[in-house]
């Protein structure tokens, strides 16, 4: 009998996404005026925002840049020691980029970049969020006060990295994080297109897709989640009042089962609003595959995506 391999969880959840934007300003609006974000704080050219659900002192760190894309994207180990057996697993792979001291709202962080060049870190030490009174919530397991502002967003769900090479990320993230592969989109000849992983009970926590230019390293589209399906209705209404362009007006997506509407927010990254998508509470899950005949009926309710969902990406090609 094929010996069975205990499974590595050191890795807790995503932690932030900085995001690059050319258009600063106009990304604040969006991000904290439309989307619902809170401002956090200031450092030099950075702000980091939060949604009023989320348990980290902030989520995005929104960067001014010459071109849109993706800063880097970070997650919190579930210990000191998770982060140094993380570290020296990603060092031995040849992709650790090194130690750094750490930046605003946590300690130090090992940074590394993925086969086809995205910048990722991980990290542990982090400060708590500590609650303003004017957002202190009467609900004390709640991290703030609901935001009634925008699409009045919860707090980050996943990310989605445009690939190359679709199969190298996703083994990358599986052997040396520990991601587990929850479903997979798969060509008539076994390349990977789509790859859905986790390392929390949530359907996917990271996807990587397949970027049909053939570019390396760009960002896909960041997501926050809303609590229900009537919110994600409510967010395509604020961006078609404040004249944001929608790229996909709100279905169905058939892996994770999750409603969505998907957006490019001034800077030129696409970003999503979600609701919905289900749980993975066995132990023993094992990966659902679809086939190229499957994903070509088009989403859950068979209408397809736009083909700019498999093209464009940031920073965009000249």
């Amino acid at each position: 009998m094929k010996p069975i391999l205990e499974p590595v969880r050191d890795l807790a959840h995503l932690a932030h996404v900085e995001l690059l934007t050319p258009k600063p300003e106009e990304s604040l609006v969006f991000f904290r005026d439309i989307l619902g974000l809170t401002e956090v704080s200031r450092h030099g050219q950075s702000v980091f925002l939060r949604g009023w659900g989320d348990q980290q002192l902030y989520s995005l760190k929104l960067t001014e840049s010459k071109q849109a894309g993706l800063g880097h994207a970070a997650f919190r180990t579930i210990s000191q020691g998770a982060l140094e057996r993380r570290a020296n697993a990603i060092t031995n792979s040849g992709y650790g980029d090194g130690w750094i001291d750490g930046d605003y709202g946590h300690g130090k962080a090992f940074r590394f970049t993925s086969p086809d060049g995205h910048p990722l870190e991980i990290f542990y030490e982090a400060d708590p969020y500590k609650v303003s009174s004017d957002l202190k919530p009467s609900l004390k397991n709640q991290p703030q006060k609901y935001a009634a502002k925008g699409a009045s967003v919860t707090g980050l769900d996943h990310i989605n990295l445009f690939s190359s090479n679709v199969d190298a990320d996703s083994s990358f993230l599986q052997n040396q994080l520990g991601f587990r592969l929850s479903e997979v989109a798969v060509t008539d000849e076994g390349k990977q297109t789509t790859a859905w992983l986790h390392v929390t009970n949530k359907s996917y926590d990271l996807a990587i897709s397949l970027d049909k230019t053939g570019a390396k390293g760009r960002f896909h589209h960041l997501a926050y989640k809303v609590e229900s399906l009537e919110m994600v209705l409510r967010a395509a209404d604020v961006f078609i009042d404040n004249e944001i362009f929608i790229e996909a007006s709100p279905s169905k997506h058939v892996a994770g089962q999750t409603m969505f509407v998907y957006v490019y927010e001034p800077g030129g990254n696409r970003v999503e609003v979600c609701a919905g998508g289900f749980l993975i509470l066995s132990p023993d899950w094992e990966t659902i595959t679809w086939t190229q005949a499957e994903r070509s009926r088009g989403l859950a309710w068979t209408n397809p995506l736009p083909s700019t969902f498999h093209t464009y990406g940031t920073p965009e090609l000249d």
